[in-house]
């Protein structure tokens, strides 16, 4: 077990300097916590140095206000602190000049889950690109990578198809912290802000988030568990579709099926592929929102049995490809919108391009496809190690 000291604790302890005499607007949501599950907001609030005068809410808000994606919420009065709260998900989703007036420090403490359509680490960009126009500082507090801060996987992001869920050329699994994503974007991607990043203390990037001492607090309410997270950079392309990924179930992103499915021959299809660290168990689920509310839904639950060697990305295009091939008459794209795109296939949008799709459409294969990102990756290891902070 890894003692690690999370970025708003070392603020507190060692670097309060940084906000000390400002005017401090703080970007956070529920995981917004130290070792003693007190929150980041009532930490600066409570604080006698600390002079916190505006909240900012990413989707689904500053303490899990909503629920699914592209329902907004408007802002509010916080009630433990008394502070106004503002939504950065919505019509607005880059602080304005008015929403920064009585700011001095944008302080930014989310906890990411390591997979690039992950909208959180897109509000930091956005509010960091607020902070340059008005000459503001930001402040990113690190917190861990859930599922490690090393492997890769996926091929980047294209030009010309950025979103609200990939706004830069990263692979859909990118193996870094939000602090180093924060010094990817500001200085190769061209943002420039005046940036500090607080690091954590004790972190090891190869850490999974149950090898450190801190606890799990559900960043959004379809990632409950760390099971969610590792499977999220692969299944999450399932959202892409019109099968059910298990939202409106009680394992979300673990669970994905649909009403015409055989579980036992989608099962018997995927554990024949025999990829690596995980087994697929037929089953059948009943979604209470979002896709097939209250349809019985048959497909598989992924279990995965070795982590170290598991690959989420090429496991999530294994599950569309096999529905795919047993149900080419049943299987459907998901039809726009999506975060906020209304002009292209939400597939589209969440793979950062069309070339997946079509690739999974001219039936090429699992071993073609993970090859095909290979320089990708390649790539990416050697811009990221710039940035790397640990």
């Amino acid at each position: 077990m890894h003692k690690i000291t999370l970025g708003i604790e070392a603020l507190l302890e060692n670097n309060l300097f940084l906000i000390e005499g400002a005017r401090v607007g703080l970007i956070c949501h529920p995981a917004s916590v130290d070792h003693h599950f007190q929150h980041t907001a009532d930490l600066l609030n409570r604080h006698a140095d600390v002079r916190l005068t505006a909240l900012f809410g990413p989707q689904h808000g500053i303490r899990g206000e909503t629920q699914d994606n592209m329902i907004e919420w408007e802002g509010f009065v916080d009630r433990q602190t008394g502070i106004p709260a503002r939504s950065l998900y919505g019509e607005v989703r880059e602080p304005t000049s008015a929403m920064l007036d009585d700011v001095d420090v944008l302080v930014v403490d989310l906890q990411d889950v390591g997979t690039r359509v992950y909208t959180f680490i897109y509000t930091m960009a956005l509010a960091m690109r607020a902070a340059k126009k008005h000459a503001k500082r930001v402040i990113v507090l690190d917190r861990p990578n859930p599922i490690g801060a090393t492997a890769v996987e996926g091929s980047m992001l294209k030009a010309g198809c950025e979103s609200f869920v990939g706004m830069f050329p990263i692979p859909m699994r990118h193996g870094m912290t939000i602090g180093e994503l924060a010094l990817l974007f500001n200085r190769a991607y061209g943002i420039g802000c005046d940036l500090v990043v607080v690091p954590m203390r004790g972190y090891e990037r190869n850490c999974w988030f149950d090898e450190t001492d801190v606890r799990w607090i559900l960043p959004s309410p379809n990632i409950p568990t760390l099971d969610s997270a590792i499977v999220y950079p692969g299944m999450v392309y399932l959202e892409g579709t019109k099968l059910s990924e298990g939202r409106g179930t009680t394992r979300p992103f673990e669970l994905s099926g649909a009403p015409y499915i055989d579980s036992h021959d989608l099962a018997v299809r995927l554990n024949a592929l025999d990829l690596p660290g995980v087994h697929f168990r037929a089953n059948s689920f009943q979604p209470t929102f979002q896709k097939h509310t209250g349809i019985i839904c048959h497909g598989v639950q992924t279990h995965v049995t070795d982590r170290s060697v598991f690959r989420p990305v090429i496991t999530g295009i294994a599950v569309i490809k096999a529905v795919r091939d047993l149900y080419p008459d049943d299987f459907a794209w998901q039809d726009p919108p999506y975060e906020y795109v209304f002009d292209r296939l939400p597939f589209d949008v969440i793979a950062g391009g069309s070339a997946l799709r079509e690739a999974i459409e001219d039936g090429i294969s699992l071993k073609d496809l993970a090859e095909s990102w290979n320089s990708d990756e390649e790539l990416f290891r050697k811009l990221r190690k710039e940035f790397m902070l640990y």
